[in-house]
């Protein structure tokens, strides 16, 4: 079993960057891919970023070039520093691990909100 416990997250301006952290306790998730999902208040949950284990890294389109995803594997964490924030980033966070590339995410976190003012 693994937990996640997300942090990082707050208030921040436009233009303003932060860094949302994805710890893994109980065993290591070394061997796992992690996403970032968001949820904005009223829509659906959508995929952020990826980062497999050799690590490959994938992106959403809307913020491509602006955020990247990365891992450490001794501190057991995934990151996601977020550069040059809009509004439109306003959401709770989530990152989830996923145990068998092509299926479902196995695990997630409780999120951290992150919100941005105009």
């Amino acid at each position: 079993q693994v937990q996640l416990v997300e942090s990082g997250g707050g208030l921040v301006q436009a233009g303003d960057s932060l860094r949302l952290s994805c710890a893994a306790s109980g065993r290591t998730f070394s061997s796992y891919a992690v996403a970032w999902f968001r949820q904005a208040p009223g829509k659906e949950r959508e995929f952020v970023a990826r980062i497999t284990w050799n690590p490959v890294t994938s992106y959403a389109d809307s913020v491509k070039g602006r955020f990247t995803i990365s891992r450490d594997f001794a501190k057991n964490t995934v990151y996601l520093q977020m550069n040059r924030l809009k509004p439109e980033d306003t959401a709770v966070y989530y990152c989830a691990a996923q145990v068998v590339v092509g299926q479902q995410y196995n695990y997630w976190g409780q999120g951290t909100q992150v919100t941005v003012s105009s």
